[in-house]
């Protein structure tokens, strides 16, 4: 029995479900820190180790792409003494090779066709030079006794106002300038020496070239089946119309490119003969030949014929080329280019103006020449690559057509099947 103590009431019996009353805190306990970040969670590391998996997956990918690129560029630079006739084999071929294969089509054998369309070329551009050499030479003293009359005018403008400059100033630094030449006439000579070594190596390579191109000339059409065989029966049909669209993109370039050089080189010509600029033809052909680097060649084209106005016709004359120069290359980039350029060919001004000045600082003028033709071709094998992952038959040619490869241990042969209706032969809908 509980004896109930006087003063107290009872307390009511408690539930088991009902929380128990928490002792109060002491009075010196510190609140803890909030912060506003979510707490951890436990998937959170699973996932963190993951991910740092995929990034070092992804960066030795990455390194080992890039160490092959480096090899790969390696291994072409030391090539490059093979590769250089090879390739310039190749651009000459694309410009010689439509009037071979008509001979080839009326009857005329392969290496018949191929000398006598090689041959006609090297003719033609014999002609040419030959036509122009004493023209150059006529004009070339004209033109330095004019240079050395407009230099005497620079002498003379700087010793007047406002530079006043005396004229034992001047003659101090001319003499300053022919001391340094002869200080640096070692250097010179060498540059000199390296210059008529890089005139004949670019003679051997010009020959080695041609002959290449009798050969791609004569025996071209056996290129594609040689290398499809290579592969293997899946890949084969890929090779075939990677080739075919490399082979039609450098055909489309130099085609583009000689047109524009030759709307350029007409319109730039008419210009400097009306204003009786010398050195018309040799303008008119350095402008054309211009035209095959993009915006860097026409620009240098454009510089020498201001020049040269300047020096023979003076200043108003040389300004008057100037606004020339401009809007004729203003009108062909703005006008002519979208007209001419096919649609799988655009490269953005920014792409060219990089290949030609990578082009050109590692292999030169022929570098800077093959910039542009070079970065196509990744463009066209990227945008065929990009085009088969989407699953959009990149072989498939603008006609409907595409490359099969037959053959047996006889020999390969590559053929044109039908697959798809042309674009232009769809029925419209309504």
């Amino acid at each position: 029995m509980k004896l109930r103590l006087p003063g107290r009431t009872p307390a009511a019996p408690r539930s088991e479900d009902e929380p128990r009353p928490q002792p109060a805190p002491p009075q010196d306990t510190v609140a803890p820190e909030v912060s506003g970040s979510p707490a951890p969670t436990h998937g959170r590391g699973p996932k963190m180790q993951r991910a740092l998996r995929t990034l070092a997956t992804t960066s030795a990918q990455l390194l080992l792409i890039l160490a092959a690129v480096y090899v790969l560029g390696y291994v072409l630079g030391k090539l490059w003494v093979i590769l250089l006739p090879i390739v310039l084999g190749l651009l000459i071929a694309t410009v010689l090779w439509p009037p071979t294969r008509l001979l080839r089509r009326v009857g005329a054998p392969p290496a018949l066709a191929a000398a006598v369309v090689l041959l006609s070329f090297l003719a033609i551009f014999g002609g040419i030079i030959a036509a122009i050499a004493p023209q150059v030479a006529d004009q070339v003293t004209e033109l330095a006794d004019q240079a050395t009359a407009g230099l005497q005018d620079v002498q003379e403008w700087v010793q007047g106002p406002p530079l006043n400059l005396g004229q034992d100033q001047v003659g101090d630094a001319v003499d300053s300038v022919i001391d340094s030449i002869q200080g640096n006439a070692q250097n010179i000579a060498g540059y000199a020496v390296t210059g008529v070594s890089a005139v004949g190596n670019g003679l051997i390579n010009l020959v080695l070239a041609l002959v290449l191109c009798f050969f791609f000339l004569k025996d071209g059409t056996r290129w594609v089946p040689w290398l499809s065989a290579q592969t293997g029966p899946r890949a084969a049909r890929h090779v075939a119309a990677l080739s075919y669209k490399t082979w039609s993109t450098l055909s489309e370039f130099i085609r583009q490119q000689a047109l524009v050089g030759f709307v350029d080189a007409f319109f730039i010509g008419i210009g400097l003969w009306i204003f009786d600029v010398p050195l018309v033809i040799p303008l008119a052909i350095l402008t054309f030949f211009g035209a095959f680097i993009p915006i860097i060649g026409a620009f240098v084209a454009g510089a020498f014929a201001v020049l040269i106005a300047l020096v023979s016709q003076g200043f108003t004359t040389a300004l008057i080329i100037l606004v020339i120069v401009l809007v004729v290359q203003q009108l062909e980039g703005n006008v002519l280019q979208p007209i001419i350029q096919g649609r799988g060919f655009n490269l953005h001004a920014a792409v060219v103006i990089l290949a030609v000045t990578a082009g050109g600082s590692l292999a030169g003028i022929i570098g800077a020449f093959l910039g542009v033709p070079v970065a196509a071709l990744i463009a066209v094998v990227y945008r065929y690559v990009r085009d088969e992952l989407d699953d959009k038959s990149p072989e498939v040619a603008d006609d409907g057509t595409r490359a099969r490869v037959d053959g047996d241990d006889s020999g390969t042969t590559v053929t044109r099947e039908q697959v798809a209706q042309p674009p232009s032969s769809e029925p419209r809908r309504a």
